[in-house]
């Protein structure tokens, strides 16, 4: 989830190395607690005086619904397109002062003509997204022709990656567990604030369910093409009784080889066949084509061009309902809302620039051109001095004693990663506290400002710009289950209220206070 941007030294003018940044995250969490009445009473007196003009959580929905519709939204793609023109027409009649698309270059990827056989026997699967390429930039078709891929199967699941060095794989499959790296208890050491008081975090099960974008596929990928082997077959053994997992593309390592997600259960069904028969056939056709990027961007200018940024993105894989459907919707909301005030002859000190991403699935190059065109060269009037972003609007998901996915009336963990000042953290805390947002965590952004955080803003903490960016990561997030039923309906307008009130902190915040104080040079 990160983009390799690399900032230069100029581009923390906003006070991004901080003095504070090597506290621990309880310390940064009491300290901002402890100044919090003062700042929080400023944004609330603010903040309410305008929540008739916020979008309902029924408008917020149908928004939501018609996203889902014309999913896929994938980058390229006919829905893709959609998405991004939709995003556009609404930020038009919202009120914006100029709209426009803001392009770059990406691919494509689509599979056609799949199949697994073992033992001559069908086995359900999918394909691993973005397997069988040529390259970071390859484009065209690759097949494994009619016969498709004839090989040994070499089973490591249920063993550590590790077990690899020992076996020789050449030219055969290897099957293979996906691992999940980071349940929740990981993020741990970053929080410097928790509302939880159902305990809903605490609990067990829920500190040890880990989000499904942060997993072994890459570093699987490279050692299985470093030893030479022919295919993967990968095993969801951390998942539910579910196939139609959609990784993210992950360009540091491109899939030359083929690869087929199966379910835990279908892994049962294949080992016993390779007892008799150990070997599996593979077919599979990929087709790759460069493609245009659409990220549509409207502002409201204020007096200057200091600009707050509200960011979510519009790319799904699947029906995208809470991915990101979801923060879509929050960010239309935002934009009707500050749009409202705009008819209104309310005008502010800093721009408002609302927009949602592309290429979240192939590559994040969207990310990497805004960031660049934007912030690092300075290309245009905009000077970015905060980033909202908002993601994942989500009912908690488990998987049940049976392998199924259950979607209980509880929402999601979620977290605000941040790197603010003192005075903004202090923020966040009663904006969680007023808007009794609960299961809810504030992470310390900062500590990760060398490689990015696992959300869409990875590239604005790479690049220097403050940042508050809401995450939560159900595990059912890149997979076809994430539908309707998903959405978390009665936490859109709180996450609503919330980001407002950030906003409006924003606003109202000397824009060289923001960030965390910079670190004076050494002299």
């Amino acid at each position: 989830m990160t983009t390799p941007l690399t900032p230069t030294p100029s581009h923390r003018q906003f006070g991004r190395r901080a003095l504070l940044a090597a506290a621990p995250a309880g310390v940064l969490g009491a300290a901002a607690a402890s100044s919090a009445p003062a700042a929080a009473t400023q944004t609330a007196a603010v903040a309410g005086t305008h929540d008739a003009l916020l979008p309902s959580a029924a408008s917020m929905m149908r928004t939501i619904e018609h996203l889902v519709s014309i999913a896929p939204r994938k980058t390229g793609t006919p829905g893709g397109r959609k998405a991004a023109e939709y995003v556009a027409s609404r930020l038009r009649a919202a009120g914006m002062d100029k709209v426009w698309i803001e392009k770059s270059t990406s691919y494509s990827w689509e599979a056609t003509e799949a199949s697994l056989v073992v033992g001559g026997q069908k086995i359900d699967q999918t394909p691993i997204s973005y397997s069988l390429i040529g390259g970071p930039e390859a484009t065209g078709v690759r097949t494994l022709g009619p016969q498709g891929l004839q090989a040994e199967v070499v089973d490591l699941s249920q063993q550590p990656l590790s077990a690899l060095s020992r076996l020789d794989v050449r030219g055969k499959i290897v099957m293979i567990d996906l691992i999940f790296l980071t349940p929740l208890l990981a993020l741990s050491p970053l929080m410097e604030f928790l509302n939880d008081p159902s305990g809903e975090i605490l609990d067990a099960q829920t500190l040890l369910t880990a989000n499904p974008y942060i997993t072994t596929l890459p570093y699987t990928i490279d050692a299985l093409q470093a030893a030479g082997a022919a295919g993967m077959i990968g095993v969801l053994s951390d998942y539910f009784d579910s196939n139609k997992y959609h990784n993210e593309y992950y360009r540091r390592s491109p899939m030359e080889i083929p690869g087929m997600w199966i379910t835990a259960g279908e892994a049962v069904r294949v080992r016993s066949l390779l007892d008799t028969e150990p070997t599996a056939t593979m077919r599979l056709t990929t087709r790759r084509r460069k493609v245009v990027a659409r990220q549509p961007i409207g502002v409201i200018e204020g007096r200057t061009k200091d600009t707050i940024m509200v960011q979510s993105h519009h790319d799904s894989m699947g029906p995208g309902a809470v991915e990101d459907g979801s923060g879509t919707s929050e960010v239309l909301a935002l934009a009707e809302y500050y749009g409202a005030l705009h008819r209104r002859g309310i005008r502010r000190d800093k721009t408002l620039m609302f927009t949602t991403f592309d290429t979240h699935f192939t590559g994040y190059q969207a990310h990497d051109h805004f960031g660049r065109k934007y912030v690092l060269d300075e290309e245009t009037p905009y000077r970015i001095v905060a980033n909202d972003t908002i993601e994942h609007i989500a009912k908690k998901g488990r998987v049940g004693p049976d392998g199924e996915l259950l979607l209980l009336d509880e929402v999601e963990p979620r977290g605000f990663f941040e790197d603010l000042s003192i005075e903004g953290k202090s923020m966040i805390i009663q904006t969680i506290l007023r808007h009794d947002l609960r299961a809810t965590t504030m992470l310390n952004a900062q500590a990760m400002q060398p490689v990015g955080i696992p959300t869409d803003a990875s590239w604005a903490v790479i690049c220097g710009v403050p940042t508050v960016s809401l995450i939560a990561g159900p595990i059912y997030l890149y997979d076809e289950a994430d539908t309707i039923d998903a959405i978390a309906q009665d936490e859109l307008v709180p996450i609503l209220k919330a980001n407002r009130d950030i906003i409006d902190w924003f606003e109202q915040t000397p824009s060289e206070r923001i960030g965390l104080v910079a670190v004076p040079p050494l002299t």
